[in-house]
């Protein structure tokens, strides 16, 4: 199995004195023994139904999810097109998560204040994006001002005032990408982040816009987003303390209007786990799945771990508020849709859990109980 660490100059190195960039190995029986052996990576970096994304911040996890994405420099392999985000704006991130989507399928990397991370750099590197016809032949997608501009690479520059107007440019550049914009809409709490988080996961996986709300206003430009999309289908995620129901109001005058809510974060990221209406939504309401777990404390988590939701064993994101206890909702969950078998575990499916961050993140032992509540269990088929 292989385990991600954080890429070099991000954060994310091991105690063993191994380079950053180098991903941590599962034992395969030729590591070199003795004092000098690289570290095997278990029990924190994989489990045999977990793997750690262990960044010691969302820069170096954002750079080595996309390298998981695409692992090698290869023309099947590399991306077309990668999107570049300042670390400061959590909102535009998580919109740009849509990117992630086809027909771009550009995953996410951080600037900071105008310059890219060693992580990034590193990660753009080996990337080598070759750059997407249908975007002009970019080979990077630059989100509002201040996102850097790496040297000696196309780009094509997504500009905006606000988080409403470049979620709005990043929806217009992917549908004409697509050729055409979704039906579905996302909206999202402009000041809730741990309630926004799971968004990014979705528009990933679908293509479908994350758009922004106050409260108790609705923005211009996210009114005239959502008018772009032909009898848009309209889903409000959090609850009303924080997307009021007068904003909910507004928004079924453009368009049908559902609310996806749970009474707290972590709730509510498994609200929309299970939430189904039509093509929209996980509906993740039984075993055999991918799921991404994030802290709610680090809302550039939910963007970074973005392409591991819309690629792979596509899963969506829930959410723990504390890095040393698992919440009981999300036990419950886990316990809900934990695989089981009859009579053979082999012709059983399989549940796999995508960790973002280090330990300050998510501990060593919530780990391992997400390990123990995603394995597949022996049932009695005549029993209660």
């Amino acid at each position: 199995m292989l385990a991600v660490a954080g890429c070099g100059g991000g954060g994310g190195g091991d105690k063993g004195g191994r380079k950053q960039d180098q991903p941590v190995l599962g034992a395969t029986g030729d590591e070199e023994q003795g004092d000098n052996a690289a570290p095997l990576g278990f029990p924190i970096f994989a489990t045999k139904n977990t793997t750690r994304v262990a960044g010691a911040d969302p820069v170096a996890n954002a750079a080595a999810v996309a390298r998981a994405v695409y692992p090698a420099r290869t023309e099947e392999s590399s991306p077309r097109a990668v999107v570049v985000v300042d670390q400061a704006d959590w909102r535009s991130a998580i919109s740009a998560a849509q990117l992630m989507a086809r027909p771009l399928r550009a995953p996410i990397l951080f600037s900071d204040s105008g310059e890219l991370p060693a992580a990034s750099t590193e990660a753009l590197e080996e990337l080598a994006p070759s750059g997407a016809d249908e975007i002009d032949g970019a080979q990077v997608i630059r989100i509002g001002e201040s996102a850097a501009k790496p040297d000696n690479r196309r780009s094509k520059d997504v500009p905006g005032e606000s988080s409403a107007s470049l979620a709005q440019g990043i929806d217009k550049l992917q549908a004409t990408a697509a050729g055409e914009p979704t039906q579905n809409v996302l909206i999202a709490p402009a000041d809730s982040p741990e309630f926004a988080m799971p968004a990014a996961g979705w528009a990933a996986r679908s293509g479908d816009p994350v758009l922004w709300t106050l409260k108790d206003t609705l923005p211009s430009e996210t009114r005239a987003a959502i008018q772009a999309h032909p009898r848009a289908r309209i889903y409000v995620l959090g609850p009303e303390d924080v997307i009021s129901e007068a904003v909910f109001r507004e928004l079924r005058k453009l368009g049908k209007t559902t609310r996806i809510a749970g009474p707290d974060p972590v709730a509510n990221a498994i609200a929309f786990a299970r939430f189904s209406d039509g093509r929209f939504g996980w509906n993740v309401v039984d075993p055999g799945h991918g799921l991404v777990f994030a802290n709610t404390s680090r809302p550039l988590d939910a963007a970074a771990g973005a392409p591991l939701s819309g690629a792979g064993q596509y899963g969506p994101l829930l959410l723990l508020t504390d890095a040393a206890a698992l919440p009981q909702t999300l036990q419950d969950y886990l316990l809900d849709i934990q695989p089981g078998y009859d009579k053979d575990p082999v012709r059983g499916v399989y549940n796999h859990g995508w960790l973002m961050g280090d330990e300050t993140a998510i501990s060593g032992d919530v780990q391992s109980r997400i390990d123990a509540l995603l394995e597949i269990q022996p049932v009695d088929a005549g029993g209660d």
